[in-house]
């Protein structure tokens, strides 16, 4: 077998994992792949470090772990380039999403959260490689939800353990209910992104259960602000106040990792275990990640029927894109 390095991410931190040494006349080798999925199943996420740029090696490294699927948001930027799903994460002077948060101006702003929450079907993982990187930000953060389990308060906790939470992809950036910045409101907004929120407008929520137990034995507590609409059961000024401290709470306990990309980098985080977020970038630089996605389900989470649901969502403000724009 080749002879790769593994090594803790940091001493500090009670998940992921450095490996060098994955290359063409490697990436192949069975065992090899097998210790990597192990690594990755203990760790959580692994960052690649030393690995060919290009899109051919990514999916041959995410192929290790599964294999890939287009991502489930509608509308989404897309690479032609034979690889099924690779996605395509612009942050242009002049074509992207733009949001004041807190008095910055940030392109590429994403709040902690877990992919497709919005769908009843969560992907394996996600894979990250940053093609081009502006001079400064551009970071991408990671919490582990059993750390989190273990480090929010446990009388919090204990109210959490058998609530579900309901997502809905309209409930994003300035349409988010909770854990919002003090200021957040937009300053530019693509018609790619108007279009992606039309797109997605009419899908019923999606329900997911705040804490689970991975079949190692570790609780996980993933649930995350972004996308999020409330308690199941739970759609009242008492569940709201509730879910808002539990995203504080999470905000507040983390030990997060925060990821200072380089050109031969790539990473892949557990999407069923792991929140991430961007720190977002100033729009006056240029930005471009390729994502591609690996298919999977946890079998937990499950859709919601509810013919009421689009009138609700007027009724926030969440008719558009730039729905609730107003956060002082």
């Amino acid at each position: 077998m080749a002879t790769i390095s593994v090594t803790p991410l940091s001493d500090d931190l009670p998940f992921g994992a450095r490996v060098e040494g994955i290359e063409r006349d490697n990436v192949g080798e069975e065992q090899l792949r097998a210790r990597l999925k192990a690594v990755f199943e203990d760790r959580g996420l692994i960052l690649f470090k030393g690995v060919e740029p290009s899109l051919d090696m990514q999916a041959a490294v995410s192929r290790i772990f599964g294999p890939l699927k287009d991502h489930t948001f509608r509308g989404v930027g897309k690479v032609d380039v034979g690889v099924p799903g690779v996605m395509e994460l612009k942050g242009y002077p002049g074509e992207s999403d733009v949001f004041e948060v807190d008095g910055r101006d940030l392109t590429g702003w994403t709040p902690w959260h877990f992919d497709a929450c919005y769908d009843s079907v969560l992907n394996r993982a996600g894979v990250l490689r940053v093609v081009e990187n502006p001079p400064e930000g551009g970071l991408t953060g990671f919490a582990d939800g059993i750390q989190l389990y273990q480090a929010v308060s446990p009388a919090l906790r204990d109210r959490f353990e058998e609530l579900e939470i309901l997502y809905h992809p309209k409930l994003m950036y300035v349409n988010m209910r909770y854990g919002r910045p003090r200021r957040l409101s937009v300053r530019h907004l693509s018609e790619r992104t108007n279009q992606m929120f039309e797109l997605n407008a009419d899908r019923p929520r999606a329900i997911h259960p705040a804490i689970w137990r991975r079949p190692t034995g570790e609780k996980v507590l993933h649930l995350a602000p972004w996308q999020a609409d409330g308690i199941l059961g739970h759609e009242d000024p008492a569940g709201d106040q509730l879910l808002e401290a539990m995203f504080a709470e999470i905000q507040a306990r983390m030990t997060p990792y925060i990821h200072q990309w380089k050109a031969d980098d790539m990473v892949i985080w557990d999407n069923w275990r792991l929140l991430h977020c961007g720190t977002g970038h100033s729009p006056k630089h240029r930005r471009l990640v390729h994502r591609t996605t690996i298919d999977g389900d946890y079998g937990l989470g499950r859709i919601e029927t509810n013919a009421a649901l689009p009138e609700r969502l007027a009724e926030r403000g969440c008719s558009s894109a730039t729905g609730g724009v107003q956060s002082d």
